[in-house]
This record gives C-alpha cells, sequence and structure tokens, in this order.
C-alpha cells in the first residue's frame, strides 16, 4: 500500500478571524444550525513558534527538575520489578528504594546537563506554534450557505 501524502486545504474562504477560538465558535454555530460541518476546515495561516520564558534556571532548580524527574522513573520502575519478586513483604521498600535512586541519578544528570550549557541558556520555557489567523474554508458546492449562516453569527456578536 502506498504511502499517502498530506493533501493541502482546498475550497472558499467562508470566514476569517484572529483567533482559532472564534473560528471554533464560528464552526461550531455552523453545526448548531444544521450545517453538513464535514465540508469545512479551519486552517491556520501566518505560523510562528512562540517560546514562552517560565523563569530563571540555576544549578538547584536543574537538580531538582532532573530529581523530579528521576523519581517518577524510579517509581515505574520499582513497580515493574515489585512484579517480578518472588518475596511480597518487602515490595514497598523496593518501590520506595527505586524512587530515591531515581531521584538522585536525576538530579546528577541534571547538574551534568546544565553544566555543559556552559550558562548559554539560564532561563527555561515552553514552546508552541500559534497563527497569526485562522480560515475557515468550506467545499465550493456548500460555500454559499456557509457563508449565509456566518452572517447571522457576526449580527449576533455585534
Amino acid at each position: 500500500m502506498p504511502m499517502k501524502l498530506p493533501v493541502p486545504p482546498s475550497g472558499t474562504t467562508v470566514g476569517s478571524y484572529d483567533t482559532y477560538e472564534k473560528a471554533q465558535r464560528a464552526v461550531d454555530f455552523l453545526s448548531d444550525e444544521g450545517f453538513p460541518v464535514q465540508h469545512v476546515t479551519i486552517v491556520g495561516n501566518g505560523l510562528r513558534m512562540v517560546e514562552r520564558v517560565t523563569g530563571r534556571l540555576d544549578r538547584n532548580r536543574a537538580a531538582a527538575t532532573g530529581a523530579v524527574g528521576g523519581a517518577w522513573w524510579g517509581l515505574f520502575a520499582g513497580v515493574i520489578l515489585t512484579l517480578f519478586t518472588a518475596e511480597e513483604s518487602n515490595w514497598f521498600l523496593l518501590v520506595i528504594l527505586a524512587v530515591i535512586a531515581g531521584a538522585v541519578f536525576g538530579a546528577i544528570m541534571g547538574i551534568i546537563g546544565y553544566a555543559l550549557t556552559g550558562g548559554k541558556r539560564d532561563f527555561t520555557s515552553t514552546s508552541s506554534v500559534v497563527a497569526t489567523t485562522y480560515d475557515v474554508l468550506c467545499h465550493h458546492q456548500h460555500a454559499e450557505q456557509a457563508q449565509n449562516l456566518l452572517t447571522k453569527l457576526a449580527w449576533r456578536s455585534s
């Protein structure tokens, strides 16, 4: 079976919005009005990668973040190990030791990772891709009906 390649969206633009929420509200309105929304596509235009800085990063925070992540992995490993141990009386101790070992290993790896940056990235952040505008497209045979319905929504929003 051949690999299916992505197909660019097609259709007539029946509405343009400055936020995704407004475009979603328009499609929801079309659905509420009984419009066949399977003929509609929301397209984000002018995509940008946005990195929002969430705080400072220092050695202690890198260690703490690494310790938390390591503790979760330790918990996972400890629970898996208890499934394969013959002695049932020490399962809790095994899980606790795995969590502690994971936290210590994670903290060490966090400090090493931070040291390797050489102070070139002393902050934490989250990244996302956002669009500057959102178009609602509709198949040509249903576009006029969609535009007429969205005109009603525009009147209600005013």
